[in-house]
């Protein structure tokens, strides 16, 4: 493989690409050309693996501006930093943006990072007669790294509305910044046995349509452009955060001719793009890409500027691209054939696969929301634009020059051209894009309401309330919130807000939220129903004790708690807070507990309501404990020793009518007995009267179980007579006593 290799503009320091300094300085870029050899048939061209002077970006070109490769454009490098080479990596083969007096042509250019190794494969798809384009040659460029200004995303910063502190790129597309002073374009003979005579250092490239060192690529003064352009008219919208040309690092002094601005005095229609390039930059690089793509434009190509208005990297910074006046309608080079009435706004990097972080979205919707403002264009609608030249776009859409073509007002390259552009995966986001730029506020949702009890769909609260919200429109595109209650706003808050709180009338009433965009449009959230009350729940059963089956013991007593609580709204809970701690739910009228006997217990029980009204209302009584020796005994009974037995004791019979009679004050009591498989039937008289045949069988041994309950509705004086039936084959009844609550 042989040819020529240029050097241009070798000026700058090249240990990184990454943004330094804090100083506003341009930052000059080194750019290298080498030609590809062309087969025998004309239907490829290629460039053997070769050392390289250090570059970050590179991208083919052609002699003829108005010719496109209909084939593959493939390259691969080697990193300076590891010295592997990289898989092959396809170039957009056209780059599609239609600068008038371009000096050639040439695919989009691609950000490979620090690279000092080169090797490119250009195939012809066969599909016309043509071939490839002359003059091929692989054009690389090293940004360059110096003093700009410290860059950082601004997708998320929050900026009032309003007038924007000016930057030096604003008022004066030249900033008052002066080029380079080492700024050169000296060439070198390629390493290689040259294709055609190496030009000496001092000459200028023989092949047609190479930058040259031209006066604009020296250490000549920049000069002012006259300020002729249209006036800067308001926006609706805020205007985003955006880095300067000086910001970046722009070499003035390469493009010293002045902007031009749309004919029509005004933007109809804003293009999206991506740089078609690596998505492995860093934000702290991402300058040094956006200063590769304006070397690439003006020295490689022969544009006049950078192409695109604006670019944005994956952090979401915006950059300003062509000079003139970030809110003037300068007039790019981006759209072929759509350039007089559109602006441009391209993501760096390659986007067909995965769509750009939600930060390069929304700076994208930011920009586009604020140029259009300028002009009172809805970026939800369509706009028609007027066909500067025959054309056919990526749907196989074809037109003629002058034609009047619909397009939404926010639409992808490929819209207008017959290219990929900006790829499949951020296609599919400029419906996104618009809405972000548009309104109303998406995804507004109350969350929750703080202060409130939920019950049945319906939120309860005696007053206050403090509502909470979410949306998924970013914060930075929000004017404000109000907090509506019954449709009317009682409080407003800032589009960084998420809650509001609220003071309710007593009643039923409707809180819901409404947004509204930067645009002015809204969006009001589902409501919510909310009920102010004040009235407490009420015990309409009072709490009451009563004994219960289960194993009796001095210290555990089985004890049956029964209440019954309403309210008038919705019943929360009821709390047992005394003499030990459970909640229960608002159906539930009874619990089962222990109580220690012979001790007075208080039992309190707190009923809520949801809206947190609260009443409370107690309980108090005492078990005691009545041994079978302290009752009046007839026939015979036994006494029987064991530690199972309530005070260590018992008695048992098996004479029939032999009875045990005990007579207390209170309202409730149980009979406490031992079972076995050979006990026998006992009857219950209660106050002189038989209420009940009790059977103490049962399969497995048990002591001290309170197996008979009776309950009356208050404390009075009672006889409870037990007697036994004298059961045939299992006669025997033991007995431990008697159990009362007085």
């Amino acid at each position: 493989m042989t040819g020529v290799l240029i050097f241009q503009g070798a000026t700058g320091d090249t240990d990184n690409d990454a943004v330094t300094g804090s100083d506003s300085k341009p930052v000059a870029a080194h750019a290298s050309t080498v030609k590809l050899r062309n087969a025998d048939d004309g239907t490829g061209a290629s460039l053997a693996r070769r050392d390289a002077e250090r570059f970050s970006m590179l991208g083919m070109t052609w002699t003829d501006p108005n010719a496109r490769i209909t084939g593959r454009v493939e390259v691969r490098t080697r990193s300076l930093t590891t010295g592997k080479w990289s898989p092959w990596l396809r170039l957009d083969g056209d780059s599609g943006q239609g600068e008038n007096g371009a000096a050639r042509g040439g695919t989009e250019p691609a950000w490979v990072g620090p690279s000092d190794g080169v090797e490119a494969r250009v195939v012809s798809n066969g599909q016309t007669s043509a071939g490839l384009p002359a003059g091929l040659r692989l054009d690389m460029v090293d940004p360059g790294t110096g003093g700009t200004s410290a860059v950082e995303p601004a997708a998320f910063v929050v900026e009032e509305t309003g007038t924007p502190a000016t930057t030096p790129s604003e008022s004066d597309p030249q900033s008052g910044v002066s080029p380079d002073p080492q700024g050169t374009a000296d060439q070198e003979p390629s390493t290689e046995p040259p294709v055609s005579e190496s030009p000496s250092p001092s000459a200028t490239p023989t092949e047609p349509g190479t930058p040259s060192a031209s006066p604009s690529a020296t250490a000549t003064p920049t000069p002012t452009p006259t300020d002729t352009g249209p006036a800067a008219p308001p926006s609706t919208m805020p205007r985003p955060p955006i880095t300067s040309r000086a910001g970046w690092g722009a070499d003035e002094s390469i493009s010293p001719e002045e902007p031009d601005y749309l004919p029509g005095g005004r933007i109809k229609a804003v293009v999206v793009h991506h740089t078609a390039e690596s998505n492995t930059y860093t934000c702290a690089q991402a300058p040094a890409v956006v200063r590769g793509i304006y070397a690439y434009h003006v020295r490689q190509l022969g544009w006049k500027d950078v192409g695109y208005n604006f670019l944005v990297d994956k952090c979401g910074t915006i950059y300003e691209g062509r000079k003139g006046g970030v809110d003037r309608p300068v007039q790019g080079a981006h759209a072929y054939g759509f350039n007089t009435e559109t602006v441009g706004i391209s993501v760096l990097g390659t986007y067909t696969d995965t769509a750009p972080p939600q930060a390069a979205l929304l700076s994208v919707a930011r920009i586009a929301a604020w140029k259009l403002g300028q002009y009172g264009v809805d970026p939800a609608g369509t706009t028609t634009l007027t066909a500067g030249d025959t054309g056919t776009n990526y749907f196989r859409k074809s037109w003629a020059k002058g034609a009047q073509l619909p397009f939404p007002v926010i639409h992808g390259h490929r819209d207008g051209y017959n290219t990929q552009c900006p790829g499949d995966a951020f296609y599919k986001q400029l419906a996104t894009i618009r809405t972000l730029a548009a309104g109303p506020v998406t995804g507004l949702t109350v969350k929750s309401l703080t202060g409130t009890g939920l019950s049945g769909g319906k939120h309860y609260t005696k007053a206050g309330v403090t509502v909470n919200w979410s949306a998924t429109t970013p914060a930075v595109l929000i004017k404000r919130y109000e907090l509506l209650v019954d449709g009317k706003p009682v409080a407003t808050t800032a589009g960084t807000a998420t809650s509001a709180k609220a003071t309710l009338a007593t009643g039923t009433h409707t809180v819901a939220v409404r947004a509204t965009h930067l645009s002015g449009k809204t969006s009001t959230s589902a409501s919510a129903t909310v009920i102010a009350e004040t009235k407490a729940p009420s015990f309409t059963t009072k709490p009451a004790l009563s004994l219960r089956s289960g194993t009796v013991n001095t210290a555990a007593v089985p004890v049956k708690l029964s209440w019954k609580a309403t309210d008038s709204a919705a019943l929360k809970e009821v709390r047992l807070v005394s003499p030990l701690a459970k909640t229960y739910g608002p159906a539930t009228t009874s619990a089962s507990h222990t109580a220690k006997s012979a001790a007075a217990t208080a039992w309190k029980l707190t009923a809520y309501d949801y809206a947190g009204n609260a009443a409370s209302a107690s309980a108090s009584a005492t078990p005691v404990i009545l041994q079978e020796s302290s009752a009046t005994k007839s026939g015979t009974w036994t006494a029987r020793s064991s530690s199972s037995y309530l005070g260590g004791k018992s008695y048992s019979s098996a004479s029939k009518n032999a009875s045990l009679t005990w007579t207390f004050t209170g309202r409730s009591a149980a009979w406490v007995v031992s079972r076995a498989a050979t006990s026998g039937q006992a009857y219950i008289y209660v106050d002189g009267a038989k209420v009940a045949t009790v059977d103490l069988k049962s399969s497995a041994t048990k002591y001290r179980e309170a197996l008979w309950t009776k309950t009356w509705a208050s404390s009075a004086k009672h006889t409870v007579k037990v007697v036994v039936a004298g059961t045939s084959g299992r006669p025997t009844v033991t007995t431990d006593g008697l159990v009362y609550l007085k």
